[in-house]
């Protein structure tokens, strides 16, 4: 089994920036693809990024050219930054990993971002 443990949600201004980690542990040869995923209040869990074993990326594309996911093999991680945040920012942000049997999510990290 694959555990999932993010970090580096906070409280942070607009126009500021935040980068996310999520650590895995288990069996992470088994992971075929990683990523992050938010759901603000009232509202729909939705993706941000995700990433292959192969270093492909799927992002949003309201949040091209702000937020970037990226994969250290070799530390079993994968990071989100995030830049210019804004106020719709706010969410709680989950690591999400897929292997060939099952679709694993984190705890997930409170993200703020005041006006």
């Amino acid at each position: 089994q694959v555990q999932l443990v993010e970090s580096g949600g906070g409280l942070v201004q607009a126009g500021g920036s935040l980068r996310l980690s999520c650590a895995a542990s288990g069996n992470t040869f088994s992971i075929v693809t990683i990523g992050w995923y938010r759901q603000a209040p009232g509202k729909q869990r939705e993706l941000v990024a995700t990433i292959t074993n192969g270093g492909s990326t799927k992002d949003a594309e309201s949040l091209k050219g702000r937020f970037t996911i990226s994969r250290d093999n070799a530390k079993n991680r994968v990071y989100l930054q995030m830049n210019s945040l804004k106020p719709e920012d706010t969410a709680v942000y989950y690591c999400n990993a897929v292997t060939p049997s099952v679709n694993l999510w984190g705890q997930g990290t409170q993200v703020t971002v005041s006006s």
